[in-house]
């Protein structure tokens, strides 16, 4: 099986590359260590609070409840949603900036979403990428879940012209691809935290 290239918040070019040649990278040590400790606690308090929602697919008419299709629950990240979520949206709008300079992809926007994956839950293979809109350019996903072992599974599987590549949900570690690559993630025999996101441009 393939394997990623990896790079690190700080080496924005070496993103590009991994990105430019690839269509997806590693991004080691983001969120670092405390940082992801705060976004798995502000993640385990909205659960705690009832407010984490059984995510939904697609959007205008095509939107619809989960049934049969993914199995996670979320609550989108906004003004509200405390340091460690506003920490994160810096990040990410800083790397929107980085990743426009060096491949001239016209994101405007970000939004990132927490999402909880209970015990055996998945979400089956489908592109970021809505048949009717293109707005989505750049997706992350950033790893909470600490000692993580292959053998608890929930792995990202992403669909590359390379070929197919797995992903352990590794806390500290994000990935990065091109939003119009497929990808599924495969059920885990433990709950799996993770921060959800994407940079856009704007609709038309």
């Amino acid at each position: 099986m393939p394997s990623l290239p990896a790079a690190v918040l700080r080496d924005p070019a070496a993103l590009a590359e991994g990105l430019d040649q690839h269509g997806a990278c590693l991004l080691l040590g983001f969120p670092n260590a405390s940082a992801t400790l705060a976004l798995r606690s502000a993640l385990r308090l909205l659960q705690a609070d009832g407010n984490l929602r059984a995510a939904e697919v697609g959007h205008g008419r095509s939107h619809q409840l989960r049934i049969a299709i993914r199995g996670d629950d979320t609550r989108w990240m906004d003004a509200d949603s405390g340091a460690a979520a506003t920490a994160y949206l810096s990040a990410l709008r800083s790397l929107r900036v980085a990743m426009n300079r060096r491949l001239f992809l016209g994101m405007e926007e970000e939004e990132a979403q927490f999402a909880c994956y209970p015990a055996g839950a998945s979400y089956h293979r489908h592109s970021d990428q809505f048949q009717d809109s293109d707005t989505r350019v750049l997706s992350m996903v950033s790893y909470l879940n600490d000692d993580w072992l292959p053998e608890h599974g929930g792995a990202l599987r992403l669909y590359l012209p390379q070929g197919t590549i797995d992903v352990l949900p590794h806390a500290g570690t994000s990935v990065a691809f091109l939003s119009g690559i497929e990808h599924e993630v495969l059920p885990a025999t433990r709950e799996r935290l993770s921060v959800a996101a994407w940079l856009r441009k704007r609709a038309g």
